[in-house]
């Protein structure tokens, strides 16, 4: 996947869009090439990794909400690895299952693997006898885009 992350004029990540965007962005002069693939070119520009916005951009509802859930939030959070056994996690599992009352939230949801999710099932992790290897806990802007 060819993400481009957009960083505000003071640096800080604002949040990731495509690589066409990225480039549309550059051509309207709305944001700069920051950060590039090396000896990697599209037309006459560089290939970037990351735009800066060339105006600051206000953003005081990030740090006052913290960002949303989302299902690739959880896998980011949780560096792809299963809250039960510590593989590769492919899916979300609700720690109180969502059948159960459990929502979608940061502290209720963990990554796990497939074999992981199946096994525990329709219970809580105490009942399936399947203690969690993590903390589940809202991750700052910082943490979901440092991966």
């Amino acid at each position: 996947m060819n993400a481009v992350l957009v960083v505000n004029a003071d640096l800080g990540p604002l949040h990731r869009v495509s690589l066409k965007h990225a480039i549309r962005m550059v051509l309207r002069q709305v944001a700069e090439i920051h950060e590039a693939e090396p000896d990697r070119l599209i037309g006459v520009y560089p290939m970037p990794k990351v735009v800066r916005l060339v105006h600051y951009v206000v953003t005081r509802w990030r740090f006052s909400h913290g960002p949303a859930w989302s299902r690739p939030g959880i896998l980011s959070r949780d560096e792809g690895r299963c809250g039960y056994c510590g593989g590769h996690a492919t899916t979300i599992d609700h720690i109180l299952p969502r059948s159960r009352g459990g929502k979608n939230t940061w502290k209720n949801t963990v990554a796990a693997c497939g074999t992981c999710n199946q096994r525990k099932g329709d219970r809580t992790p105490a009942e399936a006898r399947m203690p969690l290897r993590v903390v589940p806990q809202a991750p700052s802007w910082a943490v979901l885009y440092a991966h």
